[in-house]
């Protein structure tokens, strides 16, 4: 979809320009042109609102001054700053990066976007941030907040949920980057304006310098664009994490098999079809485990609060249930469970998922 009124791409760099230049935040990562701070902030900023990535940048660029720093740091620091961040592929990608461009490159980013995109973890938008923003590349990014500036401005009415069509919104951002006096610049004040200006809910319409030039706006259509398709409804599982204490001590384990929270330490688990446990099923896994307990556990005594969690593609809703142990586990369970036992101290030290902080927190 297109129109006559839409701005021409020397127009909209140099709109775009003096918008920027009034407006934008000051944020740490725009007062570099070293590639390790700026990949660092692009790594943690995905999925990730500003206000909530800005202190995790910061405490990262404190522990981990250099690429060489991060490279060397074991992977459960690594992982336990990242803690709350979610998305936990992103922080282990992360590391890996680091690892090959200070043990393979000799500590030096490549310099050129078609290098960056070959690394682990860095994809066309992070690969074309890097290049724009350390090298001056002339590469532009397309992002959510892209997309909704340019379905927008330019009536791009594709589903932004289909992977094909962010071709379409490359070539768009392609042809107005082209007229930009400077691409880093141009690139940071379309996300900015997206985030800022033209955003999702409310966007400022009024005071948009863009306003008469945008096709959503002289057609009405600004709720409308851009378009993307509407998810499946996210399942529910239920969860039953069981606190086995023994000696001011819990039980836990080191997630492996390649999940979203592998690396990061965890209760074991029992999942269900409900929100209830079955005390049945607990006992049995508790004589699996070869564990004696107290007659009576402390999760059976009243219903366990239920905590939630939304990821991407399901519901988590999780109970806690509280075992006393009378004695440790065997060795022989602790072999085939994967389990051991950490005191808080060493607990607080771990990187853990965020249902698992939240509980801890609030129960000690």
């Amino acid at each position: 979809m297109s129109d006559s009124l839409t701005p021409s791409p020397t127009h909209f760099s140099t709109t775009l320009a003096t918008w920027y230049a009034r407006h934008q935040r000051p944020l740490p990562w725009r007062a570099t042109r070293d590639p390790y701070a700026i990949w660092l902030s692009e790594v943690i900023l995905q999925q990730t609102r500003v206000a909530q990535g800005l202190p995790y940048y910061e405490r990262f660029l404190s522990a981990y001054p250099t690429i060489r720093d991060l490279a060397a740091a074991p992977e459960d620091e690594v992982l336990r700053h990242w803690q709350g961040l979610g998305y936990y592929a992103r922080a282990r990608n992360m590391h890996a990066t680091a690892k090959i461009i200070a043990e393979e490159l000799g500590g030096r980013f490549p310099t050129t976007y078609a290098a960056l995109v070959q690394l682990r973890g860095i994809g066309p938008y992070t690969g074309a941030a890097v290049a724009s923003f350390a090298f001056g590349e002339r590469v532009a990014v397309v992002d959510g907040n892209v997309f909704r500036v340019l379905a927008r401005v330019f009536g791009i009415a594709d589903d932004i949920a289909r992977p094909a069509t962010r071709a379409i919104f490359q070539r768009q951002a392609d042809a107005l980057i082209a007229a930009a006096p400077d691409p880093a610049e141009f690139n940071q004040a379309l996300m900015e304006f997206g985030a800022v200006q033209c955003t999702p809910a409310k966007p400022d319409c009024l005071f948009c310098p863009l306003r008469a030039n945008c096709f959503a706006f002289e057609h009405g259509m600004v709720g409308q664009l851009p378009v993307k398709a509407k998810a499946k409804p996210a399942p529910t599982r239920h969860v039953h994490y069981v606190v086995l204490r023994w000696a001011e001590s819990i039980y836990l384990r080191k997630r492996a098999g390649g999940d979203i929270w592998h690396g990061l330490y965890d209760l074991p688990a029992l999942e269900t079809d409900a929100e209830q446990l079955d005390s049945a099923v607990l006992a049995q896994q508790l004589i699996e485990w070869q564990a004696t307990a107290a007659p009576t556990p402390s999760h059976l005594a009243e219903p366990a609060p239920t905590y939630r969690q939304l990821l991407s593609h399901q519901k988590l809703a999780a109970r806690f249930h509280e075992v006393e142990l009378l004695q440790p586990l065997t060795a022989s369970t602790l072999a085939t469970s994967g389990l051991a036992l950490y005191s808080a101290a060493e607990i607080e030290a771990l990187p853990k998922p965020r249902l698992l902080v939240q509980w801890l927190a609030e129960n000690g």
